[in-house]
């Protein structure tokens, strides 16, 4: 008995098909919110391999430890300068790239 082959989808295609296709408001917000569980994720990789607590690094900020923990679980409310201030704060270098269309902009 022949065995039928089993129909493989790409990451993208269960993307588009669930989420939306790229551009999509739906996939914009999906993207976007998966770039700030990353950043939050690297924040608290970052804090743990300079051996610091939360409650540590919210004092070195001057926050409370609750702050440091909703930026950890989600970066979504955080903005570029608290997320600077963190990263100083754990003396890490951080580095942003703008990308229009195929080329990076690069600063003269």
């Amino acid at each position: 008995m022949a065995t039928k082959p089993i129909k493989t989808y790409s990451l993208r295609e269960m993307k588009d098909k669930y989420i939306g296709n790229v551009g999509s408001t739906n996939r914009d917000k999906y993207e976007y919110e998966l770039r700030m569980d990353v950043l939050g994720k690297m924040i608290k990789s970052a804090r743990l391999e300079r051996h610091l607590t939360q409650e540590e690094l919210g004092k070195l900020l001057g926050v409370q430890k609750a702050q440091i923990s909703k930026l950890e679980s989600s970066a979504n409310s955080a903005t570029i300068d608290t997320i600077l201030k963190v990263f100083s704060a754990l003396k890490a270098e951080i580095n942003f790239n703008v990308k229009l269309e195929d080329n990076f902009v690069k600063l003269a």
